[in-house]
């Protein structure tokens, strides 16, 4: 019986063999569990010192009372304090250095700016190209190519720079009774030239010069225009607006040629309506008008100073001549003035840069606009830019020299000024001929 007895007392609290079941194996004698000795753990790490655990194995908890935790208890009784891991979940790889447990992820890497600016900027560039391309051929498909410079006979040999001629008919094609009466501009039948002139771009600045309509020319031999019938020159002297009358543009831009000795390269007209309609779609065109103007057969009532005319206004301003002290003369002068200050209007950032104002404009513009089948839009800007320059003082603009009336009462050209200014014109040279 003590032999039982001192065998009970090897176990805490006097344990039997059959009261340990297969928790801490069979056969030991051991006061330390067998699962110490044979088990494994996850975590690795240097090797342990001599006596404390198998084969590197850190020590495993002491089992004191029954407990299965607490400090590791060697031979000497020291609780160290470790920690298996099991009551903290981190015994498969939870934290610690290098442990990238289940709940973090890999930070996210810094935005590239560089490239995300890269990307934007090409986005951009490519958007802007397919617009600019996609206007490109929706303006062009607008122009009214109607005029055949081709069916122009003798032409005199082209010079340096490009010569415009751009005229202003009395056209009222496409009004109604209500928008005639409204611009004052009369129902007269077919159209005439209400204004014409010869603008010269080149090196050293433009140059525009008005023709006025009552200029004493000659008819020169020509092609009809629809006919193809040759017309021989019979020396037979009209106004100038007389030539466009009688065949339209073709015989118009012969009839200057023949007159003048220039070539002309490209010719631009516009209506009535279409005047008024690109004014309006720029929101109106400020100028200064010089005096009072009251003339009831134009509709204009202007006071003296600056101001903003709409299209109805601006129409009425470029047509007054009865009451203008020189007549046809200062009505030229108010024309290039005006036109001008559309151009410089038009060509604004206000209006290139605003599709709103943009678009309209250019739609109100070319469609009211005839030009030459070989006219392209490129030649159309060149000669905005070019009456800008005008109203900006880097050019010249003028009146045709003239000496006094001829014969027949019409307004006669200054043979020897008009001689030296085609010559200047042609040379592309500075033009120092006045028209007085």
């Amino acid at each position: 019986m003590p032999c039982t007895l001192g065998r009970m007392n090897d176990w805490p609290q006097a344990w039997s063999d059959d009261n340990r079941g297969n928790r801490y194996g069979r056969g030991s004698a051991s006061a330390q569990p067998e699962g110490a000795r044979v088990m494994r753990q996850v975590r690795r790490g240097q090797a342990a010192p001599p006596g404390q655990g198998y084969g590197g194995v850190p020590p495993q908890p002491s089992y004191v009372n029954g407990q299965g935790h607490g400090g590791y208890h060697n031979d000497s009784g020291y609780d160290d304090g470790y920690d298996s891991g099991y009551n903290t979940g981190q015994v498969y790889g939870g934290g610690g250095d290098g442990g990238g447990g289940r709940g973090t992820r890999e930070p996210r890497p810094a935005p590239n700016w560089r490239r995300r600016i890269k990307v934007t900027s090409i986005t951009l560039v490519t958007l802007l190209l397919v617009t600019t391309v996609a206007t490109y051929f929706w303006a062009d498909s607008k122009l009214n190519r109607e005029v055949d410079l081709s069916k122009v006979i003798e032409r005199p040999e082209a010079g340096e720079g490009t010569n415009y001629l751009i005229v202003g008919s009395d056209s009222r094609a496409g009004m109604s009774a209500e928008e005639k009466k409204k611009l004052h501009t009369g129902s007269a039948e077919g159209k005439r030239t209400d204004s014409m002139m010869i603008l010269h771009t080149g090196s050293n600045g433009p140059t525009l010069i008005s023709l006025p309509r009552d200029s004493n020319v000659t008819i020169p031999s020509f092609k009809g225009s629809d006919s193809g019938k040759l017309y021989q020159g019979t020396g037979r002297q009209v106004k100038l607006n007389a030539a466009y009358a009688e065949d339209g543009p073709e015989l118009l831009v012969r009839t200057v040629e023949a007159n003048t000795g220039l070539h002309i390269d490209h010719y631009v007209e516009i209506g009535f309506a279409g005047f008024a309609n690109i004014v309006d779609s720029v929101g109106g065109v400020e100028i200064d008008i010089p005096q009072d103007i009251k003339d009831s057969k134009s509709g204009a009532d202007f006071k003296k100073g600056k101001q903003t005319l709409n299209g109805e206004e601006a129409l009425a301003f470029v047509r007054t001549r009865y009451a203008l002290a020189g007549s046809d003369l200062d009505r030229t002068k108010n024309q290039q003035k005006f036109l001008s200050a559309l151009a410089n209007q038009v060509a604004t950032p206000g209006t290139v840069l605003n599709p709103f104002k943009l678009y309209p404009t250019m739609g109100a513009g070319l469609d009211s606009l005839i030009v030459d089948k070989d006219m392209g839009l490129y030649d159309l800007a060149s000669m905005f830019w070019a009456m800008k320059g005008v109203s900006g003082g880097e050019g010249t603009s003028m009146n045709m020299p003239i000496s006094g009336n001829s014969a027949n009462g019409n307004l006669q050209w200054d043979t020897a000024k008009v001689k030296q200014l085609v010559e200047q014109l042609k040379n592309d040279e500075t033009v120092t001929v006045s028209s007085k």
